[in-house]
């Protein structure tokens, strides 16, 4: 079994407020990503909240399992080690998508799946033409993932030990990270 993890826990700062609820073609910003590991048959989905916890909450359905996290002022790295020590145990890895990039596809959640399945390397990542994109992480880096400090999510994981990463190629250019409302025109 392969989990999904929604990282939707920041303010939002530069985009003026909860940026997770802001509405992109008809639903709520972060339930792009829920649908994009819904559509790739990953059953189990965990969305990690923090800023505005509630309302981000309320918008998600009702067997998507949330965690806050309180520390998520102390960045990226708090959500994705609050989201590895609630996985069930039975789970080979997790796909990590941010709540704010709404055109990462299924068919990308399946290609690191499939590529994991098949390499069972540590880390799988998505290389886009332009930029890295999401990643599988297996359970034998939850560990070290799960003590990483400050805003860098697993990219200094990746950095630190290339060895560990397997990279897919998509080809396309990499999805509109959400981050200021200017950003919402090429969505």
């Amino acid at each position: 079994m392969i989990t999904g993890v929604v990282l939707a826990a920041g303010e939002g700062r530069r985009f003026g407020g909860t940026k997770q609820l802001v509405e992109v073609r008809g639903r709520a910003l972060v339930l792009h990503a829920v649908e994009a590991l819904r559509e790739a048959g990953i059953a189990e989905v965990i969305v990690v909240t923090g800023h505005d916890a509630g309302a981000v909450e309320v918008a998600l359905p009702d067997d998507v399992r949330t965690v806050r996290n309180d520390r998520y002022r102390e960045g990226q790295s708090t959500s994705l080690a609050a989201a590895l020590h609630v996985i069930a145990e039975g789970s080979e890895g997790a796909v990590i998508l941010q709540a704010d990039q709404p055109g990462v596809t299924a068919q990308d959640v399946r290609d690191l799946v499939t590529t994991f399945t098949a390499t069972r390397a540590r880390i799988v990542r998505i290389r886009y033409l332009d930029a890295p994109g999401p990643a599988l992480l297996s359970r034998e880096v939850f560990a070290e993932a799960g003590h990483l400090h400050g805003d860098v999510g697993a990219r200094v994981l990746m950095a630190s030990h290339p060895d560990w990463v397997e990279d897919v190629a998509v080809d396309r250019s990499a999805p509109i990270d959400v981050d200021v409302p200017g950003d919402l025109d090429q969505v």
